[in-house]
């Protein structure tokens, strides 16, 4: 049986247009023939690494989990001040951040085995699993977390995170950031050629 893998679809400008997934091992419809065997090769092998559940997981699960995290840690601890209920959200928040985190790491520990997982990247995506949509239900996944990082930082809260919080933070952008521009420059210099 194979897995479908689900990657962005990066436009020229390098914003995503859409997630879209190709099965482990086949390549997008816009390959070029270049006639370079090696070439063509190494071409393949970035772009199955691109794709692979390690990679998606290291790169933006992960890096989501840590954003949920550090929010749902923040808002117990600005709960504790202003009322219970943003309290006891924190900790909603927190457990659902551990949750796909768990599942984060189960997804990359499946592909090192080559194996395909038998559940999705985050708890929202596998909801949609059982709607026979979990791709729509991780694109929801992902708007939430990016409502989660403008909160936390129109919110002047970045600030009250700890010196090992902060850096929690930074490498978890670092790493989403860094590893998309990585994506979209290697997508351009295939289109390139």
């Amino acid at each position: 049986m194979e897995e479908n893998i689900p990657y962005p679809l990066i436009n020229d400008q390098g914003i995503i247009i859409r997630i879209t997934t190709c099965s482990r091992g086949t390549m997008s419809s816009d390959n070029h023939n270049t006639g370079s065997g090696s070439s063509r090769q190494d071409s393949d092998i970035l772009q199955r690494f691109f794709t692979r559940p390690f990679f998606l997981s290291l790169t933006i699960g992960i890096p989501f989990c840590i954003f949920k995290l550090l929010f749902g840690i923040t808002l117990v601890r600005v709960g504790s001040v202003i009322s219970v209920p943003v309290s006891v959200f924190g900790w909603v928040v927190t457990g659902w951040a551990l949750a796909d985190l768990i599942m984060n790491l189960g997804r990359e520990g499946y592909d090192i085995f080559n194996r395909p997982a038998p559940f999705e990247y985050c708890t929202i995506a596998q909801i949609g699993h059982f709607f026979s949509m979990p791709m729509v239900f991780l694109a929801i996944d992902t708007l939430l977390t990016f409502l989660i990082v403008c909160t936390m930082l129109w919110s002047g809260w970045i600030t009250t995170l700890t010196t090992i919080e902060s850096y929690l933070w930074y490498a978890a952008t670092t790493l989403n950031l860094v590893s998309l521009s990585l994506v979209v420059l290697y997508s351009e210099l295939r289109r390139l050629h």
